[in-house]
């Protein structure tokens, strides 16, 4: 209660008075003892989310009439995976850096599947690639697609599908759903062997430039490691969906101007990935 107070610039018996006000008003506990702590009764949980749509609208009304990014001081977040965020991240935090030194930016990664990741903790846009499907509109920020890494240690092959039968394989592991490229394989009928599954996508490049091994990723994303990690590059031998990656609103962010400008720095950002991008590069 009193770390709650101290957030919103209340003393800790102002707050308690307030959740005692609001608990009248609603006719519920909202909070209750559980153990050591508290936790959200079913009614304060359907609450949340009308609540934060009505805070970002709020935000709108007092915050965007005199929207200025060089005094501006609001954190932006964006929801993206962590390849996403390899490849953007850094362009766009100089961007940001050069533009609203008084922003901070805030990258949540994880999983983008999850039904509230448009509207959830405060997110001002999500990057979601195009094989993943979204209530909101969308628009394609850069393009990507998969290609089969491997080591310099590996032969070059003269057919990349013998590679894909014959290498031991390090995948990144989804507890949700198989990445595309292995649905295509499995589709295909290829036989190929797992040696190494992990849940850091991230660390697949890196684990292929030191091992014997081959892997499925994303092209951009290694094109931004390439000076990093010693990588052979082939592209994905079988008709496949690409992984652009689009850009999509939280739908409560109703900042019109600050969503106008942001909206040109992502872009801005995202222009030399897509500038270097060829389907056969």
């Amino acid at each position: 209660m009193t770390a709650a107070a101290e957030r919103v610039g209340l003393s800790q018996p102002a707050m308690s008075h307030a959740l005692r006000k609001i608990r009248e008003l609603l006719g519920d506990e909202l909070l209750v003892r559980q153990g050591s702590g508290f936790e959200l009764t079913p009614r304060a949980v359907e609450l949340l989310g009308p609540l934060k749509q009505v805070l970002f609208q709020t935000a709108s009304l007092v915050g965007s009439a005199n929207f200025d990014a060089a005094s501006d001081q609001r954190t932006v977040t964006m929801a993206m995976t962590t390849s996403t965020a390899l490849v953007l991240g850094p362009r766009l935090l100089r961007l940001l850096n050069e533009r609203a030194p008084g922003m901070t930016l805030k990258i949540k990664t994880g999983n983008m599947t999850a039904p509230n990741v448009f509207t959830d903790d405060g997110v001002d846009a999500i990057l979601i690639t195009e094989t993943l499907s979204a209530p909101h509109p969308r628009e394609r920020l850069f393009d990507d697609r998969w290609v089969v890494i491997t080591s310099p240690n590996i032969e070059r092959p003269t057919d990349v599908r013998r590679l894909i039968e014959t290498q031991p394989h390090l995948v990144f592991e989804d507890p949700l759903r198989k990445l595309g490229a292995y649905v295509v394989l499995d589709d295909q009928g290829i036989d190929y062997r797992v040696a190494l599954r992990v849940t850091d996508y991230l660390l697949i490049p890196y684990l292929v430039a030191q091992s014997e091994g081959i892997a499925m990723h994303r092209w951009q994303a290694t094109e931004e490691l390439s000076g990093l990690l010693d990588l052979r590059r082939y592209e994905f031998p079988f008709p496949i969906q690409s992984i652009g990656v689009d850009l999509v609103w939280n739908p409560w962010l109703a900042d019109d101007e600050f969503k106008t400008w942001l909206r040109g720095l992502l872009f801005e950002a995202a222009r030399p990935l897509q500038e270097r991008y060829s389907p056969n590069a």
